[in-house]
């Protein structure tokens, strides 16, 4: 099972790049400067969709296979949890990115850069590459891509998750609630087939939609795996048994007291 999902996860920055090459050539790129639903797709396709197949898609060794050790490794010495949170960096570094994702977010969906995307074709690869550069990032930093592990705790990071969601969506409302300017560029598309409004609620129903099939699964596996994982109040009870030798039984429990006979049947 685990053969068959390391193969089909080397398929992930392929299916990144078909995505990310069809949102740029046409026919989709040039729907991208006629109507606000594509612009509003090729926007979340490089802000989320491709980063995340890309970082959950990069070479490493799989999730879930444990690190075999040589039969001359050695388990380091001391206190485990000590050293491990002592070389931990703290939440600046992926603060930083998540400001950077969200900056650039917002100045890609000003009024003045959308206009000069429907008028400029080339303006889509700064596009691209920037928001790529800004969601990979903010993916590695939720996700983690080995030898790159995530910085943070689980509930920090559905914290982070969360916030690049909810700035997507405050994106989306005022792109729903926004009559005039952000929608100048896409006057010319009133003589197609669709018309002015429903190609908003389009461009708004899709930058609703795809933050949360994105995000809302990580941050609610990241929730429940936390509370799973803190939910015996007894496991530091037994971690502490296991530190002895000659105490716990093989269940990880204390043993009897010296002498303690069970009595006949």
């Amino acid at each position: 099972m685990l053969t068959w999902l390391a193969r089909a996860r080397s398929w992930l920055p392929v299916a990144a790049g078909a995505l990310i090459l069809g949102v740029l050539l046409p026919p989709a790129g040039t729907y991208a400067r006629q109507y606000a639903f594509a612009g509003s797709l090729q926007f979340v396709i490089f802000a989320i969709i491709a980063p995340a197949l890309l970082v959950l898609g990069a070479p490493g060794r799989f999730p879930g296979l444990p690190r075999r050790r040589g039969p001359g490794a050695s388990r380091p010495r001391g206190r485990p949890g000590r050293s491990a949170r002592s070389r931990r960096p703290g939440v600046f570094r992926p603060a930083a990115v998540l400001v950077a994702f969200i900056a650039l977010m917002i100045a890609w969906r000003l009024p003045v850069a959308v206009t000069a995307l429907a008028r400029d074709p080339g303006l889509a690869v700064a596009e691209m590459v920037t928001l790529l550069a800004a969601g990979s990032g903010v993916w590695l930093e939720l996700a983690g891509s080995p030898p790159l592990l995530p910085r943070l705790s689980r509930p920090q990071r559905a914290a982070m998750a969360a916030l690049a969601m909810w700035a997507i969506w405050a994106l989306a409302y005022i792109t729903g609630m926004s009559s005039g300017a952000w929608l100048a560029a896409y006057r010319h598309a009133a003589a197609h087939s669709l018309s002015s409004a429903a190609d908003q609620q389009l461009a708004v129903a899709i930058m609703w939609a795809v933050p949360a099939l994105c995000f809302a699964p990580f941050i609610y596996s990241m929730l429940v795996t936390w509370l799973h994982d803190s939910e015996d109040p007894d496991e530091e009870l037994r971690q502490a048994c296991a530190g002895d030798p000659g105490s716990p039984a093989p269940s990880g429990w204390p043993r009897a007291p010296r002498g303690w006979r069970s009595p006949p049947a």
